[in-house]
């Protein structure tokens, strides 16, 4: 049995250290699209709204968040991995933007080659070049 009437994925939300950082970082240099911009004084927070191709990130701050514990392998959110059609390419653009790209691996399973960078807070963010249009690992 499976949850009824599932269409995709909605959302992602992440807590951040510094809201410029992570503003900069996902909308100019990843290339998200601002949605909505809020702060909420009662929280002393912000929470941004960003579009991606198929899916959301919620971006948030809030006061003295403890940071991740370890990377990758914390238990919870392990990383988020984006489709892109050119692995190359998406790397030399972050390398130009000063962002540090792990070593290019092949997944052993799907054949589609992938590799890893943090976000400012060291989530680790994944970039997929996939095989296969439909390959939605």
């Amino acid at each position: 049995m499976a949850l009824p009437g599932v269409q995709g994925l909605h959302h992602i939300a992440l807590i951040c250290s510094d809201y410029q950082v992570a503003k900069r970082f996902y909308v100019e240099l990843l290339g998200g699209t601002v949605i909505a911009e809020t702060y909420r004084a009662a929280r002393q927070s912000y929470k941004l709204d960003i579009g991606f191709p198929g899916f959301e990130l919620e971006l948030f701050t809030f006061p003295a968040a403890p940071a991740r514990p370890s990377t990758p392998e914390a238990q919870g959110l392990r990383h988020l991995a984006i489709r892109v059609l050119d692995l190359d390419a998406a790397i030399a653009y972050l390398q130009q933007h000063q962002v540090v790209v792990e070593p290019v691996r092949v997944d052993e399973l799907t054949g589609n080659r992938f590799t890893f960078f943090p976000d400012p807070d060291g989530l680790p963010l994944e970039l997929v070049e996939c095989l296969s249009e439909h390959d939605r690992r």
